[in-house]
């Protein structure tokens, strides 16, 4: 985080209180997604005292740095305090290492449950058989897959049939062995890294 930043947190000691600038990160982590509105804007400003937003910006994103690196990067709860450098008062530091060691795991399980749950291969079939058209009746793969479903909304087993014809299935084939190419080099490049 750039040095200018963290210059930024001492407008914290304005605020009355520990539950002030606890409310400060609650509300910054409850709007995470959408942005401060006016309101909170206004709340916030109060609360430290201050006139103007371009007063209070820098430390937003100070804060939603802080909270960003607290939540996203698995910072251990006995590391979050080496986040800050010797520049920033102790008070303060072991004010924003308490409280984001408060909500670390609420919010880390907030950002669990907000990811995609993709479904997973379970099992694969084939069989052949003749599309019907009109003219020619051509040969295609019939792929049946099921796969498991992960996710909280809908979890279980998930049924999918689809067909191939020779054409679509060879540029399929020709795709998926660029990507085991390319999985393939991944993985012998961190080898080399974690051999050296």
């Amino acid at each position: 985080m750039e040095q200018t930043l963290w210059g930024h947190l001492p407008l914290l000691v304005r605020s009355n209180s520990k539950e002030s600038v606890e409310y400060i990160l609650q509300t910054l982590w409850r709007t995470r997604k959408t942005g401060l509105d006016a309101a909170d804007r206004h709340i916030i400003r109060d609360i430290l005292q201050l006139q103007h937003d371009s007063e209070l910006d820098p430390l937003l994103v100070c804060l939603r740095t802080l909270i960003r690196r607290c939540v996203y990067e698995n910072i251990g709860k006995d590391e979050i305090q080496k986040l800050f450098p010797n520049e920033v008062l102790p008070e303060l530091q072991r004010l924003l290492t308490l409280l984001l060691q408060k909500f670390q795991k609420e919010w880390h399980e907030e950002v669990f449950k907000d990811q995609v749950v993709l479904p997973r291969l379970k099992a694969m079939t084939w069989d052949m058989a003749n599309q019907e058209s009109a003219e020619v009746a051509d040969p295609v793969a019939v792929i049946n897959l099921k796969l498991q479903n992960d996710a909280k909304t809908q979890p279980g087993d998930l049924d999918v049939k689809f067909q191939l014809a020779k054409d679509t299935l060879e540029t399929m084939l020709r795709s998926m062995y660029c990507i085991r190419d390319q999985l393939s080099n991944m993985e012998e490049t961190s080898n080399r890294h974690l051999s050296q």
